[in-house]
């Protein structure tokens, strides 16, 4: 199937991380001269400025560039993801029927669950990526990145109007263009499931391999973030650690502002405001002709709150200062709070192609 495939693609979740089966992607993506999408949670399992990486794909976090990639694929390998409702956009991108399906899992009960599987292969990520390369030996497809390229300067161009824009509320898409170029290599990233999660999965490039990208994607839970964070700290105190969440999710996980504060893990904490439940919000909006109920919230200073329990904090309601005061808080060895008051996601053009409430 490998051999004949014309446009093959790689659709890698978290069990390539897991596995830690990146280098063996990456051999095997080059020799078929094959593009590397991943899920959300598979997120590190290419440098996403190889020439290779397509980004996240699917409903939350996928762009209408990376959905043409996925719809041009005659062949797709899904490895270490159960090509479910999230990543396929509920079953529509690869369409059934439309590419030959290989799929690669560790547990027998995910190839053939979600679509009819041409080759389904049973084992960890990267026992079976090496033997695909040993099978493989002496093979080399001649293929063309060019489209993929182009479809990605697309994205990015797109994306680079929005996070340049000076409008307040700020746009969710400034804080991640900055955030993403003052973060070192290295450091780890926390999004919480809601607000942040398909801006971050979308548009932060992670440079590098292995898991520097965490979202609760299970279960979509919010207030994740701040004690995942603390506790990717602990696991990895000698990289700069930051957690981004929602104001919805600050107000669940706030009591962890008393952790940082006693500890003083040199953490930083960015809380996106909006004055919502923004995923909720914004599906009530598509789905029930904009008639609200449950999901809007007196504005609080988060930032207030965090300097009473000792953390220093800012509020940024000005465009221009998200990248001082970012750069400032990321250099502190103290824990740090960053209030940014933001564009609703109802108001704004998140990489989300369907709202569900």
């Amino acid at each position: 199937v490998l051999r004949s495939a014309k446009h093959p693609l790689f659709i890698c979740g978290g069990g390539v991380v897991i596995s830690r089966a990146e280098a063996e992607l990456c051999e095997l993506a080059e020799k078929l001269s094959a593009p590397v999408a991943t899920t959300i949670s598979g997120k590190g399992s290419i440098d996403e400025r190889c020439a290779q990486s397509v980004g996240v794909v699917g409903s939350n976090g996928g762009t209408p560039e990376t959905r043409a990639i996925v719809d041009a694929a005659d062949v797709i390998v899904f490895v270490g993801c159960r090509a479910g409702s999230v990543t396929t956009e509920r079953w529509r991108h690869p369409a059934p029927g439309e590419a030959r399906i290989i799929h690669i899992d560790v547990d027998p009960a995910v190839p053939g669950r979600n679509y009819k599987v041409d080759v389904p292969l049973v084992g960890d990520a990267k026992l079976a990526l090496s033997a695909l390369l040993t099978e493989l030996e002496g093979f080399q497809r001649e293929g063309d990145l060019s489209t993929i390229d182009a479809k990605k300067r697309a994205k990015f161009e797109k994306f680079e109007v929005l996070a340049r824009s000076d409008d307040t509320p700020i746009k969710p898409e400034r804080v991640v263009f900055e955030l993403s170029r003052l973060l070192d290599p290295d450091a780890i990233l926390v999004a919480d499931p809601g607000t942040p999660c398909p801006y971050f999965s979308a548009y932060h490039v992670v440079r590098g391999t292995g898991r520097r990208y965490f979202s609760n994607r299970a279960h979509g839970a919010l207030g994740y973030a701040l004690s995942a964070a603390i506790g990717a700290h602990v696991g990895r105190p000698d990289v700069k650690t930051v957690t981004v969440m929602g104001d919805g999710s600050f107000g669940m996980c706030v009591g962890e502002l008393e952790t940082l504060a006693r500890l003083r893990l040199p953490l930083t904490a960015i809380v996106i405001s909006n004055g919502t439940y923004g995923w909720i919000k914004a599906g009530q909006k598509t789905g029930y002709g904009q008639r609200y109920f449950s999901v809007d919230f007196s504005a609080t200073d988060h930032a207030a709150v965090a300097s009473a329990f000792g953390i220093r904090s800012w509020r940024v309601t000005d465009p221009s200062q998200v990248q001082p005061v970012l750069k400032q808080a990321l250099a502190s060895a103290e824990p740090t709070l960053v209030d940014i008051v933001c564009q609703p996601l109802h108001e704004a053009k998140a990489p989300v192609s369907e709202w569900v409430a």
